[in-house]
């Protein structure tokens, strides 16, 4: 037989797909994580159907976890395969076309019959000729199905439940075929399964029996190695999820500001995960509460706020679009609250588990009256703790809601995060009301800043009623007056303004010499550094100006876009920020690149566009 070699490889990209029920996204979780302990970068996409259960072995059904890692520095989950594991005929279908030439891909031998073929439409018994797979491409017939049966024979458990676990199996084969020990694996499903012993014992087992399956055949073909990564600082790093960063950057935030968390939520795809995270945090002193509805959530919460809690809600577009009377009152009552929105497709229902930027101009208008709220984005899965930090110090020291707009894409993505330390973070000052303060009330305000005092109910002295209704800027009580909410309007809108004179400026990336501007924002940082950064090394010149501020923008944002000759917006919407961007930035003709797919960008398809401008 001959003899296995080991390649070094500076990353690689490998794709787990099967049906939604064929445990695709615990297997890629667990080897992700895996990669990191072991000091990889990493960079991951779950991508889920929209349909809660599709009829097995149908196209609709297939659900995908991709992820990158490498020995450097790697900004995206990677466009196209070296490894696809499939599970059934579906999953090859789906991904076919997302398969590098000189890759492998793995399928399970037993699902590959004709039954499996029909379900997933093909026309011929023959899948891979079918799809026009390259013959550059290793196919490896391991029979997952039969041998997860032989290795649980004497577990006594019925078949639909042995089945189950074949995605074990197929983890142990890539832990083999990537030279990834597995005993940090079984330590993950000690602590997923710790209280169900038998399961945990036949995860195990199936695991280790896939590993030595590769082990022991060699299958007859190389392994790979990736070496950890040198480019990340010294610290204590882990794998996480924007949605987990997200929750755990709201409670460094309240712990900062010396102030309970209280989060009104109700559950939404793909947004859920943070209300589930917090609920888990009662030792921190986090309170949730599981709303009725979307409406329930943000008024608790708004109530919360007046108490003098830090208060946050979370959603998705359509709840966005339920909580904007409620913003609209924190607006007018000057109420510190976070909103959070991890955006996904539309519009309605639309498409529950994939990934859009199509909340923008919501996030922005999408209230009655003029109604300024700050606006900002994270741009990254690790960076969503940076920025649900900073939207809280930003609400409770500038009294306003604040909506973080992240995406289903880095909500649910994860990557290598260095654990920070909560004395290294920003001191949060909220704007109190003092003792000594003479006639304070609800309009009471710094003249510098346009900053309300927050007086917290029942300290003596600051005692008031707030709502919904127009106030007198003198005196607090309700007022119709034109001259006065002309007044009030203005006050608002530069309280909002004011704040880009604490923001950071935003970053020029790449060839500051550039003859090509590259413009984004949130969530599609990676994919745009990633292509910038492949223009200049074959000797173009491209910058990139990314932007996690939206409203108010960074001081320097418009001077910035008007030093290029050539500007690009590319997003993932029909244009809601190259359309916002015109109206600030005078004399640019801004040009799009825009895609409205539910999936995110590909480095290649950005790449491929810049060159055209370019010419």
């Amino acid at each position: 037989m001959e003899k296995t070699k080991t390649t070094e490889l500076d990353n690689v990209v490998i794709r787990f797909s099967g049906d939604s029920g064929d445990g695709m996204q615990l297997t890629g979780t667990l080897f992700s994580n895996l990669s990191a302990i072991l000091g990889n970068e990493i960079s991951t996409f779950p991508d889920f159907p929209s349909e809660i259960r599709a009829p097995q072995g149908t196209l609709g059904g297939v659900s995908g976890f991709q992820v990158h890692l490498g020995s450097s520095k790697i900004y995206t989950p990677g466009d196209d395969a070296d490894v696809l594991v499939v599970m059934n005929p579906a999953a090859l279908k789906v991904n076919a076309k997302a398969i590098k030439k000189g890759g492998v891909i793995i399928f399970d031998a037993d699902a590959f019959v004709k039954s499996g073929f029909e379900k997933a439409g093909f026309k011929t018994e023959n899948p891979f000729e079918e799809l026009g797979v390259s013959d550059t491409i290793q196919l490896i017939p391991a029979p997952l199905s039969t041998m997860t049966q032989e290795s649980l024979k004497d577990f006594g458990f019925e078949n639909k439940t042995v089945l189950r676990s074949k995605n074990m199996f197929s983890l142990g084969l890539v832990c083999w075929l990537f030279n990834r020990p597995i005993d940090h694996a079984i330590h993950f499903l000690e602590n997923k399964f710790g209280k169900k012993p038998d399961l945990l014992h036949a995860n195990v087992k199936v695991l280790t029996d896939g590993y030595n399956y590769g082990n022991n055949l060699h299958l007859a073909i190389n392994t790979y190695f990736v070496e950890k990564s040198h480019d990340t600082p010294k610290g204590k790093y882990t794998s996480i999820s924007g949605n987990k960063a997200t929750a755990w950057g709201l409670i460094a935030a309240s712990k900062k500001a010396g102030l309970e968390l209280f989060l009104g939520s109700y559950p939404i795809t793909p947004a859920t995960d943070i209300m589930q995270e917090l609920s888990l945090r009662k030792d921190l002193g986090v309170k949730v509460v599981q709303a009725e509805d979307e409406i329930a959530g943000i008024t608790s919460a708004l109530g919360a706020a007046f108490a003098g809690r830090l208060a946050a809600t979370n959603t998705s577009g359509p709840g966005l679009a339920l909580k904007s009377e409620a913003i609209g009152l924190a607006v007018m009552s000057e109420l510190p609250i976070v909103i959070v929105d991890v955006m996904r497709g539309g519009p309605s229902t639309g498409l529950p588990t994939k990934t859009e930027q199509t909340d923008l101009l919501q996030a922005l208008y999408g209230r009655n009256g003029e109604s300024p709220a700050v606006v900002m984005a994270a741009g990254t899965p690790d960076d969503c703790f940076h920025y649900a930090f900073m939207a809280s110090k930003i609400a409770l020291e500038h009294m306003t809601p604040v909506i973080l707009l992240t995406d289903a894409f880095i909500g649910n993505g994860t990557s290598l995060w260095k654990l920070p330390k909560l004395a290294d973070l920003p001191e949060i000052n909220p704007n109190y009301s003092k003792p000594g303060m003479e006639g304070i009330n609800v309009t009471s305000r710094d003249e510098k800043t346009k900053v309300r005092y927050w007086s917290i109910p029942g300290v003596e002295g600051f005692g008031h009623r707030n709502g919904g209704l127009e106030k007198d800027y003198n005196t607090g009580s309700i007022s119709t007056d034109p001259i006065n909410h002309q007044k009030m309007v203005d006050t608002r809108e530069a309280k909002i303004q004011n704040i880009s004179n604490v923001l950071p400026d935003v970053k020029l990336e790449g060839d500051k010499d550039a003859d090509l501007l590259v413009i984004g924002w949130g969530g599609t940082h990676g994919h745009l550094m990633s292509a910038v950064n492949t223009i200049n090394k074959k000797g173009q010149k491209v910058a990139l100006a990314h932007f996690n501020y939206i409203n108010p923008l960074p001081k320097n944002a418009v001077k910035l876009i008007q030093g290029f000759k050539k500007v690009v917006v590319c997003e993932l919407n029909s244009g809601q920020f190259a359309t916002y961007l015109r109206s600030k930035v005078p004399g640019v003709e801004f040009l799009q690149y825009n895609k409205v797919q539910g999936q995110p960008f590909t480095a290649t398809e950005l790449e491929e566009h810049f060159a055209t401008l370019l010419k």
